[in-house]
């Protein structure tokens, strides 16, 4: 172990790219604020750019993959880039999303833990979840 790469005795810190804190982990705001300054992508490239930035978050944006459903026509070869209302609905809904990002906690044991599986004919998405002390269902890491 390298003494000058570790924290002891600190109650947050940034790990990989990613804040860790007693109440969960979460991504740092400047990931965030990159995507939120974006404009919409005129061309393959910047769609490309966009892509990689929600790759990052991937773990924090729920349903990410059909989200983006609108984005994988237009990366596909000798089809014309044309930026439509559902691409333009899409982008919105995931900066909407991103405003209040999710927070992963760790499980609290003796609390019951719930699984949500949503199964589609190309993928199977799952998350697990436990209900706070305010019956707010929180992600779990």
């Amino acid at each position: 172990m390298n003494p000058s790469k570790c924290a002891f005795g600190v109650t947050s810190g940034k790990f990989l790219e990613f804040i860790i804190r007693q109440q969960g982990i979460e991504f740092e705001k400047a990931k965030i604020d990159a995507i939120l300054r974006m404009l919409e992508p005129r061309n393959i490239y910047e769609l490309k750019s966009l892509q990689g930035k929600l790759v990052y978050l991937r773990r924090f944006i729920s349903n990410l993959v059909s989200r983006c459903q609108p984005f994988s026509r237009l990366m596909k070869k000798d089809v014309p880039f044309e930026w439509d209302a559902a691409c333009n609905k899409v982008f919105k809904s995931i900066k909407s999303y991103l405003m209040k990002p999710p927070v992963f906690v760790a499980p609290n044991l003796g609390r019951s833990l719930i699984l949500y599986v949503a199964a589609h004919e190309h993928f199977v998405g799952i998350l697990l979840v436990q209900k706070n002390h305010e019956g707010k269902e929180n992600d779990l890491y």
